[in-house]
């Protein structure tokens, strides 16, 4: 048999495997993965922490500029404060200028109000076009004054109110209760909480 066609025995086998042929252990295989190497870092060798250090000088000058902070800090609350109340004031003022400012100009053409109610309620023709007229205008002039925000303020029958109500007579009237209203010379008036003009009355003892 020639050199050629010889198989190698197993004992020359062992001795010809290549390295890369070798088993890996479990170590080997991991280190290969991460491409780190397995040899361990020599003992006694620890990273040392930088540290910084300060004088006394520098510390008081940070303690004070922390006061500092807070101090401004304190006084940034109270302007806020402030402000805010300062804004809630002036536009409650505001509202109440010109609620003011709207009752005025009413209770001036309250008067047209009282003329147009005694002529619309004035004996005579019903059916006149002069009285019809009247009627109609006395209406109007009532529809709007309801679009500006202001009620007639209801006192006949009522309890005197002296918030609404002015008490120019009192009479004894066994129709009404005491302390009642039996009759209303003026109407009064209201735009919402606030009186426009108090309603002239007789009260009931």
């Amino acid at each position: 048999m020639s050199e050629e066609n010889r198989q190698p025995a197993p004992e020359e086998m062992e001795d010809t495997i290549p390295e890369q042929d070798l088993p890996q252990t479990e170590e080997s295989e991991a280190a290969e993965e991460t491409g780190e190497k397995t040899e361990k870092p020599p003992k006694g060798k620890k990273k040392k922490e930088k540290g910084y250090t300060f004088t006394r000088e520098q510390v008081e000058q940070m303690e004070l500029a922390a006061k500092q902070l807070e101090s401004v800090k304190d006084q940034f609350v109270r302007l806020t404060a402030e402000y805010e109340n300062y804004r809630k004031r002036t536009a409650k003022e505001k509202d109440s200028l010109y609620q003011d400012a709207r009752a005025d100009t009413v209770r001036e053409f309250l008067a047209v109000y009282d003329n147009l109610e005694r002529a619309a309620s004035a004996e005579g023709d019903d059916d006149s076009p002069h009285k019809r007229g009247l009627v109609m205008i006395f209406h109007q002039y009532q529809e709007l004054l309801k679009k500006l925000g202001v009620e007639e303020i209801e006192a006949r029958g009522m309890p005197f109110d002296p918030e609404t109500m002015n008490a120019v007579m009192h009479v004894e009237d066994e129709n009404f209760d005491e302390n009642t209203v039996a009759q209303v010379f003026q109407a009064g008036f209201r735009m919402g909480d606030k009186v426009v003009r108090h309603a002239i009355v007789q009260v009931a003892n």
